[in-house]
């Protein structure tokens, strides 16, 4: 038997007006369901603006997985004091990226 195409009106995805580029590119995220992944390269990509210099020249890995950011340092002082900052760090990447992708931070 082959299958026809039906068009269903409320299903649709176009929309009518204007928008802006933001909201297209918001929607698109969401239709094709990147949105976490565009996060999470977000989050590497701007580890600098989100931490500070002294903190991004010192790290040598930063990945996220499962919502856990998994980051590695070149400096023992500086894991140290990080460690007993984990939910300062995880508010500031939340906030930066507007909800809630980050739940836990493990140090390599």
């Amino acid at each position: 038997m082959a299958q026809y195409y039906q068009f269903n009106r409320e299903k649709a995805r176009r929309k009518t007006g204007t928008f802006t580029m933001k909201e297209a590119i918001d929607d698109l995220l969401e239709l094709y369901r990147l949105r976490s992944k565009f996060d999470e390269t977000y989050i590497a990509a701007h580890w600098e603006k989100i931490m500070g210099t002294p903190i991004a020249s010192r790290t040598t890995k930063i990945f996220i997985q499962e919502s856990r950011l998994f980051l590695e340092f070149d400096s023992a002082p500086l894991r140290s004091e990080l460690l007993m900052a984990k939910s300062k760090i995880i508010s500031l990447i939340n906030k930066e990226v507007g909800r809630e992708l980050i739940n836990e931070v493990i140090f390599l």
